[in-house]
């Protein structure tokens, strides 16, 4: 035996540690599903769907015509120009009045009432005689006296054309005394305080009306039927406390 491999007594052997081997990484390959069969597929014919799935409406194949608008051959027989937009209710209709009274004259139509006078009127003409009488209409109030004359008019010093210019309200203020016949055999004085033209011109038509009635009480069912003998009630109503005007209120402010 050799002394190198003889070890001394006494010493103790080296231990000699020995590290575990790390195992190797192993690939793992991923499973392959086993092939499936494939399907049968199915064809529908599309037709088929078409004619299941769409339901048949019927189609007027007419034009459609366009509705009639109701009163579209209606002629409209009032313009408002661009003068008359600016005047007030009663300018307005006092020029309504006359361009119905040319129209009338043109076409020669006149009132059945109106072209023929009452025959039957027995009214005194004496020299002396005074008929009185108090028109109202809105706030104008006209103080007439009636009496024989060649039928002039004395509206407050004044003539019947220069008091009242407007041939409307001329032809107003006359047709009481045309209506009974004597309208060229009395005289008319009046007295007008209050209102405009045209509430001054209904007061006259009134006041003379009356002023007939009282000389002839018989003239009362004609000038009723005519509505020369009705007050006109319509009057501006007051300003109420509270309010802007009659009716109309301030705008409300919630806050």
């Amino acid at each position: 035996m050799s002394d190198e491999n003889v070890e001394p007594e006494g010493v103790e052997p080296e231990v000699v540690e020995e590290t575990p081997a790390e195992p190797e990484a192993v690939e793992e390959t991923p499973a392959v599903p086993a092939e499936s069969e494939p399907e049968a597929e199915v064809v529908v014919d599309p037709a088929v769907i078409a004619e299941a799935d769409v339901e048949y409406i019927e189609v007027d194949e007419t034009p459609r015509e366009k509705p009639a608008i109701p009163g579209a051959d209606l002629i409209p027989d009032i313009v408002v120009s661009e003068a008359d937009q600016f005047l007030d209710a009663e300018a307005r209709a006092a020029a309504e009045a006359e361009a119905e009274e040319r129209a009338r004259a043109e076409l020669g139509d006149e009132p059945e009432f109106e072209a023929r006078p009452i025959a039957d009127a027995a009214i005194d003409l004496a020299a002396g005689a005074r008929y009185t009488a108090t028109g109202k209409r809105k706030t104008a109030v006209a103080r007439v006296i009636l009496k024989p004359g060649t039928g002039t008019y004395l509206i407050n010093g004044k003539t019947l054309e220069q008091f009242f210019p407007r041939p409307t309200l001329q032809r107003i203020i006359r047709t009481p005394l045309e209506t009974v016949g004597f309208e060229a055999r009395m005289d008319v004085v009046a007295r007008m305080h209050g209102g405009g033209v045209s509430a001054q011109a209904g007061a006259l038509r009134h006041g003379i009306s009356k002023a007939l009635l009282e000389a002839d009480p018989n003239l009362r069912g004609e000038l009723k039927k005519r509505g020369f003998l009705t007050r006109d009630p319509r009057v501006k109503e007051r300003k109420k406390a509270g309010l802007k005007k009659a009716r109309k209120r301030p705008q409300f402010s919630k806050r």
